[in-house]
């Protein structure tokens, strides 16, 4: 075995499983050691984050998603409330500002991004742009695709309180998914609401408007084989990004969450077999390297002008492809589907969550070891493990602090250190909408 500096040193993920026992509530049996990460547990490195430092909130709405995994489409109208995934969107955004209403938190969201990019603590002005980057990564034309893709029904629901309780005009957002494709079902539930927005994607046409691209917009910090170096236009001229991410595993990466998501607004080819896909991938051996996510995440026209990360965990899967991979198990799902939205100003802090709910429940997925190296070259992007210097436009300044990453204490209590009144870490915030 080869030696793994201390500072990596492998910590096993707890599993909890749930039985009931009489006045006692849910009792847990013996927690099983399982994935191998790269930080410790309660070991917070980076600069946390948002209103409230490293906070993300986490709301669940139980049955919300009801497939039953053999009948129709996962997410047909039948089987999703749409009720609920609108308070799912108000709970998160309320919950991570600390705002009593969802306008005030879409208010509060947008003054303290205007005072952290040096233009004062203002709010929403007519006329500012925002794109909203979700993950339809498997699509393969405006037609349905059975696979799991971003929920139609929580996308609507965003679309619907940035629209009603942000003010912004529908003329001012953009739906978009660059290197795939919004799909039929998505894009009706939407216009049909919303016909004044842009929606955006690999093809155009059905109403569909087709991505342009602006060339050399990325400068990798290291060479990674033949990358796309181009964004998508309508990233470049937003004002703001939203970035809705699903809650899933990868192969290669162990999961792909809000960092990798940034990938879709390159200048990619639709059939994923023709990119490339160099520098995306943790070391097997946990040793630090190179990753291409931090330079997404680190990018003035991508990380850094996010307003707000999502992580749509509705349905949730074990692999990033085919239909939803079956109802999760473990507290608070408990052989439900995870029914859950989570939301942070933290791009680093709530992939490190994702990644403790996924290796919680899936901790045989693909390549899942060390899932978390990126968030750890992130989060000390200024002076990363593999000393890479992290520069995405050849400024010659190295990035900063991009968040903040742990590991929560265990997968039975969930805390992190800002939940055990430590003045630094990840605060998670959760909310049970009955």
């Amino acid at each position: 075995m080869k030696h793994i500096p201390k500072y990596f040193a492998p910590v096993a993920m707890l599993i909890a499983v749930a039985c009931g026992q009489a006045n006692h509530g849910m009792a847990q049996e013996a927690l099983t050691p399982k994935v191998l990460f790269a930080l410790e547990t309660n070991a917070p490195k980076g600069e946390a984050r948002g209103i409230h430092p490293g906070r993300v909130a986490w709301a669940h709405a139980p049955n919300t998603a009801g497939w039953d995994e053999s009948t129709g489409y996962w997410f047909d109208d039948a089987w999703n409330k749409q009720e609920n995934c609108d308070k799912l969107i108000a709970q998160t955004i309320i919950d991570l500002t600390g705002e009593k209403t969802e306008a005030a938190a879409w208010k509060a969201l947008f003054m303290h991004f205007n005072a952290r990019h040096g233009k004062g603590s203002t709010p929403y002005r007519e006329g500012e742009k925002i794109a909203i980057k979700i993950n339809m990564n498997n699509t393969y034309s405006h037609a349905e695709s059975e696979e799991i893709n971003a929920s139609p029904h929580v996308v609507l629901a965003l679309l619907r309180s940035l629209v009603h309780q942000g003010g912004v005009p529908q003329k001012c957002i953009a739906l978009i998914e660059p290197s795939r494709y919004l799909t039929d079902f998505l894009y009706r539930k939407c216009s049909a609401e919303f016909p004044d927005i842009a929606y955006v994607d690999n093809a155009g046409g059905d109403g569909r408007t087709r991505s342009l691209y602006t060339e050399n917009a990325i400068r990798y910090s290291q060479h990674n084989g033949h990358m796309s170096a181009s964004l998508a236009t309508v990233i470049v001229e937003s004002d703001y990004n939203i970035n809705m991410a699903l809650l899933k595993g990868h192969v290669g990466q162990g999961v792909t969450l809000c960092g990798k998501n940034w990938y879709g607004a390159t200048g990619i080819h639709a059939n994923w077999r023709m990119n490339h896909h160099d520098g995306m991938n943790q070391n097997r051996d946990g040793s630090p390297s190179y990753i291409t996510f931090v330079d997404y995440m680190g990018h003035p026209q991508l990380g850094e002008k996010t307003l707000v990360y999502f992580i749509d965990g509705l349905y949730g899967s074990k692999t990033v492809d085919l239909k939803p991979s079956g109802k999760w198990k473990m507290p608070p799902f408990n052989n439900d589907w995870p029914n859950s939205l989570l939301a942070s100003q933290d791009g680093v802090a709530i992939d490190a969550v994702a990644i403790d709910l996924l290796c919680t429940e899936f901790p045989d997925m693909a390549d899942v070891n060390y899932c978390d190296m990126y968030l750890l070259e992130a989060s000390q992007a200024n002076n990363p493990p593999s000393g890479t210097v992290y520069d995405p436009v050849g400024s010659g300044k190295r990035l900063p602090s991009l968040g903040v990453v742990e590991h929560w204490n265990n997968a039975v209590d969930k805390k992190y250190s800002r939940n055990m009144r430590k003045k630094e870490g990840i605060e998670l915030v959760y909310k049970l909408i009955k």
